[in-house]
């Protein structure tokens, strides 16, 4: 069973919106922070946004993306959304979702301190 299920990338314009959705199955998941990353051709992987773990109540967003993405939970579906809008073509990558538990510090986008990734969904902004 994989842990993480990261979906609903695709191809969009610029300007146009997406809804990433990252699964989780097989752990606690009210436990963990939650955090998105992304990695477009020849670049370093780098975090998008992130939530704590239920009780916790804060978000994160790089600068790039303040104002146009959302992060958000629902502990119920144990899924996590992003929500992307104004779209540029600067956004375009594949995006991972990852689970920080025990290990995760609250610096949101150290990944060596997340346990848990997902495959990546690919997000394409182009007309």
């Amino acid at each position: 069973e994989v842990p993480l299920q990261a979906s609903g990338g695709c191809l969009v314009q610029p300007g146009g919106s997406l809804r990433l959705s990252c699964a989780a199955s097989g752990f606690t998941f009210s436990d963990y922070a939650i955090g998105w990353f992304r990695q477009a051709p020849g670049k370093d992987r780098e975090g998008v946004s992130c939530i704590s773990a239920v009780g916790k109540d804060r978000t994160w967003y790089r600068d790039s993306v303040k104002g146009r993405f959302t992060i958000s939970r629902d502990n119920a579906k144990n899924t996590v959304y992003l929500q992307m809008n104004s779209l540029k073509p600067e956004d375009t990558a594949v995006y991972y979702c990852a689970a920080g538990g025990g290990r995760w510090s609250g610096i949101p986008y150290r990944s060596y301190e997340y346990d848990y990734w997902g495959q990546g969904t690919q997000v394409t902004v182009s007309s």
